[in-house]
């Protein structure tokens, strides 16, 4: 089948799981190959929960606790598939693949995927190409459409952690993509925020954030055409990056061709002057916010946030008693002399 900017090839793995390829619109047709590894049907245990206090909604996924955890890379699950290694892509090579998640966080109500971002289990996004960066891109998109389409979800959220001082379990470079079947706390909170500002002031809060970001310019980073990535004024974590697109768009699939193309450019450069900050990778979530899938859709702006934890070459922020206790968080760094420091980074 091919989609706007890439090939994509549907197969099943072993236990019934969807596996997923991207190829580059230009390539061969794919013949997938069979998963010999006679897996049994999954069976996560999942239990959704309404905390009293706040309103929300608990994931209980007790499975998780025995998921694969930092293997030696001649053992990784998101390698292609070698002779006497079979993994979780059965092909010998490959340039994007989806999975359905062997111990999902979300079963039955919502699901979630893993994106393996490149076979070569030794990259980084940060050092991807400019066209396989844009390959994924375009996997983002038609997931994100594919899975808003679901009756059972309300929220498409993609996301990469990396790094082991963030929890990542798996060093191949991949992210995941949680198709939430309620609304996340996080997102509540900012469309309760852009609702409020809405009546107010007559115009959307994202997109006020983004003008005040541009004329002011003293967090700004990098920007182009269709692209501006700022510190936030009110940054929470000791290095945060937001992404904005100049064009309020909903999720990632609504982007156009040259927009995407600018994102990749750009992210690409923010994510280089990230690792540039002290000398190694730096360790980073990086979350895309996108609208809900049907309540208050009008009131979302696309956008990515990427931080990290990371507060000093060596240090590390820790939520302690008032971020943890109270949600208040108390910062290290101060966002115009971090958005100076990556300026200079990249210069």
């Amino acid at each position: 089948m091919t989609i706007r900017g890439a090939r994509r090839t549907d197969t099943k793995l072993s236990d019934g799981r969807d596996l997923i390829y991207y190829d580059p619109a230009d390539a061969a047709v794919r013949v997938p190959l069979e998963d010999t590894r006679g897996l049994p049907a999954p069976k996560p245990q999942v239990d959704l929960r309404i905390d009293p206090l706040t309103g929300d909604t608990i994931t209980y996924a007790t499975h998780r606790n025995t998921r694969t955890y930092l293997p030696p890379a001649d053992q990784c699950p998101l390698c292609a598939s070698k002779p006497g290694n079979p993994t979780e892509i059965p092909d010998h090579d490959y340039n994007v693949a989806v999975f359905e998640n062997r111990f999902p966080s979300f079963a039955g109500p919502g699901r979630a995927e893993v994106v393996c971002f490149t076979s070569d289990h030794d990259q980084s996004f940060t050092n991807l190409s400019q066209g396989q960066a844009r390959l994924v891109v375009e996997t983002w998109a038609d997931r994100t459409a594919e899975l808003s389409a679901r009756p059972d979800v309300e929220h498409v959220f993609p996301f990469e952690n990396r790094g082991r001082e963030i929890g990542v379990t798996l060093s191949h470079p991949h992210g995941q993509i949680y198709a939430y079947p309620f609304l996340p706390p996080r997102m509540r909170t900012l469309l309760d925020r852009a609702r409020e500002h809405q009546t107010v002031a007559g115009s959307n809060l994202f997109a006020d954030i983004l003008a005040t970001e541009r004329r002011q310019g003293t967090r700004v980073i990098a920007e182009n055409s269709t692209w501006t990535a700022f510190v936030p004024e009110a940054a929470r974590w000791p290095v945060e990056v937001h992404l904005y697109p100049h064009r309020q768009v909903a999720d990632i699939s609504e982007l156009s061709g040259p927009e995407r193309d600018d994102f990749t450019q750009l992210y690409l450069d923010v994510l280089r002057r990230l690792d540039g900050l002290y000398g190694d990778p730096l360790p980073y979530i990086a979350a895309w916010h996108q609208a809900p899938v049907r309540v208050d859709r009008e009131l979302g702006y696309l956008h990515l946030e990427v931080l990290s934890i990371r507060r000093a070459a060596d240090k590390i922020k820790y939520l302690a008693g008032s971020e943890s206790g109270m949600g208040a968080f108390i910062s290290d760094t101060r966002p115009e002399d971090v958005a100076e420091t990556l300026r200079k980074v990249g210069s």
